[in-house]
């Protein structure tokens, strides 16, 4: 079922997405640049048509250390050109970094710091995208696109195709992991768990919009401060809907897990919750077996797009550039400009 847009009164573009990996560029925002001191060193890299994990074991094969000791704050995308640091153990040095050469992967820059880079580290990324197959008006519409999205509450937090795989089917082997049907090595199994709990963290977003109640906060919703991230269950819904509106809270959905902080039984939010639950056959007590995989987390429904442009490129193409927050998927703003589902996103 295709999911819904929230500027379904605009236009669509279409167009073609990465005819070449260059027409994906993404450059992650860090949360932190390294100190130059410390027993890690921290490299950033760009790679080109490879995924983080293949980067990053390429590099800790040429320096001799253990790829799974080599840390990074996101996964970026394969098909495409991006920036990112990785942190590297001991015996690696910046100097040993910096002479590397690699097929697919450049050492920009390599500095030491003090601990490894864990996963979620990182403000955002910044995305620069050519759409191409569009004709003369196409930036000006993605424009109009992206000042709705820039505005509260954002373009809706969907998780994107790529999240379940190119055949689609990673929530239900998700499933069958967490029923003990299926057995998978410890990174595939994070993949599968996380794909059933983006799976109903959409059905969630879906009913959501679909009831009009995506600028609404009702009884039970946990919202989330933008600035600081602390959460809180609202005690008054009028009031923090106002708050809402200005862009200072958000509301968050539920990422299912068994230590979840849940919308309270009895409230609107708290039914809701249920009811996606219920439709899945499930409990937050399924997702137990797999441990601190599925401790479970609240998602904010949307996410507000900065520094966005559009300028169109003759003949028949177009630039789009916008920054997001950690989490938050590309896809989800270039469905809403383009209007379209395709395969080229995964």
């Amino acid at each position: 079922m295709a999911l819904p847009y929230l500027t379904a009164d605009v236009p669509g573009t279409g167009g073609r997405l990465r005819e070449t990996p260059e027409d994906f560029v993404v450059e992650e925002v860090p949360a932190y640049e390294p100190s130059g001191a410390g027993e890690h060193t921290y490299v950033w890299i760009e790679k080109r048509d490879l995924a983080t994990p293949n980067a990053a074991g390429a590099i800790a094969d040429a320096l001799g250390v253990r790829a799974r000791d080599v840390g990074w704050a996101g996964m970026k995308d394969k098909r495409a050109v991006t920036r990112q640091w990785l942190s590297l153990p001991h015996p690696a040095t910046p100097e040993a970094a910096l002479a590397l050469d690699l097929p697919g992967v450049k050492v920009l820059a390599a500095k030491r710091h003090g601990n490894k880079l864990k996963a979620g580290h990182l403000r955002g990324n910044r995305f620069v995208l050519r759409v191409r197959g569009v004709d003369g008006d196409a930036a000006a519409r993605a424009a109009q696109v992206l000042r709705v999205l820039a505005e509260p509450p954002g373009a809706l937090n969907w998780y994107g195709e790529q999240r379940f795989g190119r055949d689609g089917d990673n929530a239900s082997r998700g499933r069958s992991v967490l029923k003990g049907e299926l057995r998978v090595h410890d990174r595939e199994k994070r993949l599968l768990i996380s794909s059933v709990q983006s799976e109903l963290f959409n059905d969630w977003l879906r009913r959501r919009v679909d009831d009009g109640l995506v600028r609404r906060v009702i009884d039970g919703d946990w919202l989330e401060k933008r600035a600081s991230g602390g959460q809180f269950s609202t005690t008054d819904p009028s009031a923090d809907e106002a708050r809402v509106a200005s862009g200072e809270c958000v509301v968050t959905g539920p990422m299912f897990g068994w230590k979840l902080r849940a919308a309270a039984e009895g409230t609107t939010a708290g039914l809701r919750e249920q009811a996606v639950l219920d439709d899945a056959q499930m409990t937050l007590e399924s997702f137990r077996p797999a441990g601190e995989l599925a401790f479970g987390t609240r998602r904010a429904i949307a996410n507000l797009v900065e520094d966005a442009r559009a300028i169109a490129e003759p003949p028949d193409a177009m630039v789009v550039s916008f920054t997001l927050p950690a989490g938050a998927y590309a896809t989800a703003v270039l469905r809403e400009i383009m209007k379209a589902e395709t395969d080229s996103w995964t």
